[in-house]
């Protein structure tokens, strides 16, 4: 096999066997093209679509029928009604024609009375079958007379400037209820969407699979660029089984063949849902290609489960990154993602990418080795283009940039006024090293600034400096896994100014989790953590096992190749560990 088959192929296939498990959801959804103008016939040559044109084998597996199925309520029973003309046999048949195919079938509601079809559509048939007053008896109907395995549900009905009888719904309260509903049907393997319009708060990641980021996509540049914009800073809130949904794909609908490949590859490698929004009958074959690439899909789709971070600003390019496969192993994959008018040429450091020595790079979108590149790669990114790479490393480094934007904030939301509720957000920089800065931290111990995932392979004396912006003395506290380290007093001279407090903490070997924080007051904007060894040449012992025989790591921030088997092995601060 040619070197490219074995790593790939084992990426592809590892990454495939988590596809319609617990990755992002994958499929198509009737929305984007049709709004509440779907039927019967519509759905089943989506789904027939599906499997013909080959989108069932690398993955999609939802067909979603969005708002415009409802035809009212009893009401007697409250019994939810299928619209008479559009679906006159009901919709047990088409799940039933749905599944046939190997495929799952999906639903939508409102957390309120009524549906955003039935207020901005016209689709007044659509008011009063919402799941409002009607959690369970919806839940079961969908559920277990049915058989659905997805729903959306959307918040128009719960929003009061949206709703015709003004309902002021708490979003967590219905959205918990309504997954609460689902569990109680005997059903563990429905996926609930949370349609929010907004990150809804920290929360989200307990009731739902996933939940909208952002205001409706639509088929333009300017609604791509501005997701991806609120998403780059939301890394530290996808998990396993927990995404952040980017909204339905526009791919092959009217963006330029360079926009069609930003806009899904960006969606992968963030870990967004793949929902085509498209129709699949007539798609082009330039834009199906793109939505079969498999080395996307095994991105969007890797058991790691991580959604790529800001690594990097570059004259105006984001630079984002994830592991694959391993943590903190050798390979990784990376964007190079140009969102300005111009085309720019990009230097990227494997450096800035936590990765050293010999880096293999393929191309993801043209399923193509480059070859062998140490140091650095440049590339040329046209006007509204992204780069996206698989990098396979001789050693990986211990990572030493922190940007803000990559931090978890556990009072982090964006539907209520943020100042009011005292939760801090993330703002958009170009004065800040990743282009973002988290703000508006401190007045309580919650509302922090935490990095989770702070790891060192030996632990050791480390210093910590902070890039920060305050026009005012303020006070950051420093912590590291959970005990204080200390209080410092930061002033940059500037709002639009960083400036940088260096002090020295103490990690554990592993895992560690850095905390700023100031219980009683504002903090300063926080632009980033960086982390280095206070004495990189000192002697560091530690106990290798057997299986890290051959295997390259990052000690007191140089790299070494573990040579022998057991023992105590001795960075003495050169290229090589001795045996002593």
């Amino acid at each position: 096999m040619k070197a490219k088959s074995l790593w790939m192929t084992a990426l592809l296939m590892t990454s495939m066997a988590a596809t319609a498990q617990d990755g992002p959801t994958m499929g198509w959804s009737s929305w984007n093209t049709y709004g509440v103008n779907i039927n019967e016939t519509l759905i089943k040559q989506q789904a027939q679509a599906m499997v013909g044109k080959g989108l069932r084998d690398v993955g999609y597996d939802h067909i979603n029928i969005d708002d415009g199925y409802f035809g009212g309520r009893d009401q007697e029973t409250g019994q939810l009604l299928i619209h008479p003309q559009r679906f006159p046999n009901g919709l047990s048949g088409i799940v039933k024609y749905i599944h046939d195919r190997k495929l799952k079938a999906g639903i939508y509601s409102d957390a309120g009375r009524n549906t955003c079809g039935s207020m901005f559509n016209g689709d007044v048939i659509g008011k009063g079958v919402g799941l409002y007053e009607h959690d369970q008896q919806d839940a079961d109907f969908f559920f277990k007379e049915l058989g659905f395995d997805f729903i959306k549900v959307d918040f128009c009905g719960g929003s009061y400037y949206h709703n015709e009888d003004h309902l002021v719904l708490d979003e967590q309260a219905r959205y918990t209820a309504i997954a609460q509903a689902i569990k109680n049907t005997g059903r563990t393997d429905v996926r609930m969407n949370a349609c929010r319009w907004a990150y809804p708060g920290t929360w989200i990641g307990d009731v739902a699979f996933s939940w909208r980021t952002t205001g409706d996509i639509n088929d333009s540049w300017g609604s791509v660029k501005g997701i991806i914009a609120e998403n780059l800073y939301l890394s530290a809130y996808c998990s396993k089984g927990s995404y952040n949904d980017m909204d339905m794909l526009e791919v092959g609908r009217s963006l330029t063949t360079e926009e069609d490949k930003t806009h899904f590859g960006m969606w992968c490698i963030m870990n967004s849902p793949l929902l085509i929004g498209c129709d699949l009958r007539s798609i082009n074959s330039t834009a199906l290609n793109l939505l079969k690439n498999k080395e996307l899909i095994a991105l969007n789709q890797d058991t790691l489960y991580q959604q790529a971070y800001v690594a990097g600003y570059i004259d105006g390019c984001h630079l984002i990154v994830k592991d694959l496969q391993q943590l903190y192993g050798t390979k990784r994959a990376f964007a190079v993602y140009n969102p300005n008018d111009e085309s720019k040429t990009i230097t990227v450091q494997f450096k800035d990418i936590d990765l050293d020595g010999k880096v293999r790079l393929r191309d993801a979108f043209l399923k193509r080795d480059l070859g062998d590149f140490t140091e650095s790669y440049e590339v040329t990114i046209p006007a509204h283009g992204t780069r996206i790479y698989v990098a396979d490393a001789e050693n990986r480094l211990e990572r030493t940039r922190y940007e803000a934007e990559t931090g978890y904030i556990a009072t982090y939301q964006e539907i209520k006024n943020n100042q009011a509720e005292k939760s801090g957000i993330y703002d958009a920089a170009d004065y800040c090293a990743g282009g973002y800065k988290a703000g508006w931290l401190g007045m309580s111990e919650k509302n922090a600034l935490e990095w989770r995932n702070v790891y060192s392979l030996t632990g050791g004396e480390y210093k910590m400096t902070i890039g920060f912006i305050s026009g005012e003395s303020r006070n950051i506290t420093i912590s590291v896994n959970g005990k204080k380290v200390q209080t410092v007093s930061a002033n940059s001279g500037g709002w639009n100014k960083v400036g940088k407090k260096t002090i020295t903490i103490q990690l554990e070997k592993g895992n560690n989790v850095i905390r700023l924080s100031n219980p009683s007051n504002w903090m300063p904007d926080i632009d980033y953590m960086e982390l280095s060894l206070t004495n990189p040449s000192a002697i560091n012992q530690q106990k290798v096992s057997d299986k890290g025989h051959g295997k390259t790591y990052d000690l007191l921030g140089r790299t070494a190749k573990v040579e022998k088997r057991g023992g105590i092995l001795v960075n003495d601060g050169k290229k090589t560990l001795t045996k002593k």
